[in-house]
């Protein structure tokens, strides 16, 4: 079980596409990087607490099993690779041009992300619940939403115990010891 102390803190990662495209726009893409992201927690080996994936971003709150490099790197590797894939095989040639970089050492042609990693420390249990409360409300400050619940691509749902029958990402909220587990979201 996961406790959160400044000895064993959760990590708030946030992931910004390449020049705030819209990558994320279409509800397949972000089914897409829902699938990509549960493929990044197996294959890394780290918790995801909670999440959402908005237009041209994303949050997510980890533990700190993992340095926060190694996660984003399975993260941004894995996403990246899956919605590259997706634009390829169904023709957004735009967005591919606009991803378009000089080709790296391994071949890479295309860059999803902006690489400046925004990682936050969560030392206790107010500030995890803060970063989560912020990760739920994104879809309704940006006015996608009127109710966060109503949102799909985000955590909110399994926290207020009410998930969809096919949740597109479930989080490890069993792994996770709250010194009052009611306090799911009260921040």
């Amino acid at each position: 079980m996961s406790l959160i102390t400044p000895n064993s803190p959760a990590y708030y990662l946030t992931s910004v596409t390449k020049d705030r495209l819209p990558a994320f726009r279409l509800d397949k893409l972000k089914s897409a990087v829902c699938n990509a992201l549960a493929e990044a927690r197996t294959s890394g080996g780290f918790l995801i607490f909670a999440y959402v994936i908005m237009h041209d971003h994303l949050h997510l709150i980890s533990d700190s099993d993992k340095k926060p490099a190694k996660v984003l790197q399975f993260v941004n590797g894995v996403v990246s690779r899956r919605v590259i894939d997706f634009l390829k095989q169904h023709g957004h040639d735009s967005s591919l041009k606009k991803l378009q970089h000089q080709e790296y050492r391994r071949g890479h042609k295309y860059s999803l992300w902006d690489h400046h990693p925004n990682v936050r420390l969560l030392t206790s249990e107010n500030m995890f619940m803060e970063r989560v409360h912020y990760t739920h409300q994104n879809a309704v400050r940006a006015g996608l939403v009127n109710r966060a619940e109503d949102y799909v691509y985000s955590s909110v749902r399994i926290w207020t115990g009410i998930p969809l029958e096919d949740e597109p990402l479930t989080v490890d909220l069993d792994k996770l010891s709250l010194k009052r587990r009611n306090r799911r979201l009260e921040a």
